[in-house]
């Protein structure tokens, strides 16, 4: 869960990101077997936290 975008339009940035969230998927990398892809914002911080599993 993204819990804050420094570049999101709320903000006055270009709204790069991750719309508020990440999914993990089972794609292994560095011994885990979860992976995500994230859109890192320029010259922006972004926080996340995760979510207990369903």
């Amino acid at each position: 869960r993204e819990i804050l975008n420094s570049d999101s339009a709320y903000y006055g940035g270009s709204d790069v990101g991750n719309g508020g969230g990440l999914e993990a998927e089972p794609v292994p990398w560095m011994s885990r077997e979860h992976s995500l892809v994230v859109s890192l914002p320029p010259l922006a911080a972004l926080v996340l936290a995760p979510e207990p599993a369903p």
